[in-house]
């Protein structure tokens, strides 16, 4: 069915109507009891105004018990991605929630979602760690399931977003106070929206400290595993500049890995941390606060527990209303990689 055929109006727009939970308008649609008869009244009356047809997974949704949630996320084996699903599971433990993982890969992540709810309705998904697109949520809205987003957003879902900006910015402006001028930044090698604004971050604080900005000296790594985050391309990354720019004395990495992959990299080539090359990471993982690597600190554990949280409370019709949108502003946790 083309986008065209899909009815304009979904269950979202009769609860917003109504006033209502969309769990109340899927009871409403299988004639349950447990509606009042002037919420019934209510939603019925939007349903008529909005001209509202429901689709099949609308009608199933009160028929479905509900145990279980699904998350989608582009690889659940990277260090990021865990300490999301360590907060999420963090939280279904307390309901004995089930968890539904969607292993969406790091290519063609819209398709593969797609592919993943052609299979059928889920009560709730938890969208993680990639921007969606208008034609992926237009698709997301038609399950009729409440979505909430972690690490980007969109007016129609609840999300939770971080300001990678300032994060790096905070990053990059403490190794200019430590007295660093060549500094270069371990990027990822795809250009996402979060990695754009990583780079913005960087730019800012340099130019706030007048030092010149030099696009050669943002480098990425080739090997490419999970998207660019990955020890190996931060060692083949850091290889790179030291061939390039060997007056390098700091680097800011896109991720704690990569930085982990850099600190491999500088020890192979007889160099010190922070005596000859200081660096700042960024995810702040758990290995992170072991080995002393500073990094930029997202939360992630408490983000994840907060976004199942609020999707478990949609689905039960606890939180209504519009969308909300949290965004974190990170901290930056300074350790031995950076500070003599």
């Amino acid at each position: 069915m083309s986008r065209k055929e899909k009815t304009s109006v979904t269950i979202y727009d009769v609860a917003r109507r109504a006033g209502v939970a969309i769990s109340t308008v899927s009871r409403v649609l299988n004639d349950s009891p447990d509606v009042s008869d002037r919420t019934r009244s209510e939603v019925n009356q939007a349903i008529e105004e909005l001209r509202y047809h429901p689709s099949r997974t609308a009608r199933s949704l009160a028929q479905q018990e509900y145990h279980s949630f699904a998350v989608a996320i582009p690889s659940f084996t990277s260090p990021f991605q865990n300490e999301l699903l360590k907060g999420i599971r963090a939280f279904i433990r307390e309901p004995g929630l089930d968890l539904l993982i969607c292993d969406l890969g790091s290519k063609n992540v819209e398709g593969s979602l797609r592919a993943f709810l052609d299979r059928g309705a889920v009560r709730g998904l938890l969208v993680c760690g990639f921007s969606i697109s208008d034609d992926l949520a237009e698709d997301l809205m038609d399950i009729q399931s409440p979505t909430v987003l972690v690490g980007c957003d969109h007016p129609a879902f609840d999300s939770y977003s971080w300001d990678d900006e300032k994060g790096v910015q905070s990053g990059v402006a403490h190794l200019i106070n430590q007295g660093h001028r060549n500094i270069c930044l371990i990027r990822s090698n795809l250009n996402s929206e979060t990695q754009m604004q990583r780079i913005a971050g960087y730019q800012k604080a340099l130019q706030a400290a007048g030092i010149p900005f030099d696009a050669s000296r943002v480098v990425s790594g080739k090997p490419s595993y999970h998207g660019g985050f990955s020890e190996e391309d931060g060692f083949d990354a850091m290889q790179s500049i030291l061939t390039t720019h060997p007056d390098t004395t700091a680097v800011m990495a896109s991720s704690d890995v990569q930085a982990i992959g850099a600190m491999a990299a500088l020890k192979a080539n007889g160099l010190r941390v922070p005596q000859d090359v200081a660096i700042v990471g960024y995810d702040d993982i758990k290995t992170s606060r072991f080995i002393g690597l500073s990094s930029i600190n997202q939360s992630m554990q408490e983000i994840g527990h907060s976004a199942a949280k609020t999707l478990h409370q949609r689905i039960k019709g606890e939180l209504v209303g519009p969308a909300e949108h949290i965004l974190i502003e990170p901290k930056l946790e300074i350790r031995a990689s950076s500070s003599l």
